[in-house]
């Protein structure tokens, strides 16, 4: 299984990207997903996690209110819907999927597939 991540660039603060990551195989459905980030110097910090069937759905303190969710198992994507984003949001943004697992999780430890990344960019 691969994950290919897209969506990211350049917008100014206050607008808006949706990322996607489109995942190859068919058990795609009965994993869980998530969202992490990574800025320059900093560790990777998790921002979104939603569970196989896209019921349950948990996010990071810092994006909660801005930042969706979402998934459609028929086309095996997950996305992530930002909007209202900020200079801090500035980072390489990464897809992962817990293929032994349905249940969400915001450990990244603990998801055993990654997307290859997409740059987001917020200028002030």
């Amino acid at each position: 299984v691969q994950l290919q991540a897209s969506g990211g660039g350049l917008v100014q603060a206050g607008g808006s990207l949706r990322l996607s990551c489109v995942a190859s195989g068919r058990t795609f459905s009965t994993y869980a997903m998530g969202w992490f980030r990574q800025a320059p110097g900093k560790e990777r910090e998790f921002i979104a996690t939603i569970s196989w069937s896209g019921g349950s759905t948990n996010y990071a303190d810092s994006v909660k209110g801005r930042f969706t969710i979402s998934r459609d198992n028929t086309k095996n994507t997950v996305y992530l819907q930002m909007n209202s984003l900020k200079p801090e949001d500035k980072a390489v943004y990464y897809c992962a999927a817990r293929s032994r697992s349905g249940s969400r999780s915001p450990d990244w430890a603990s998801y055993d597939l990654w997307g290859q990344g997409t740059q987001v960019t917020v200028s002030s």
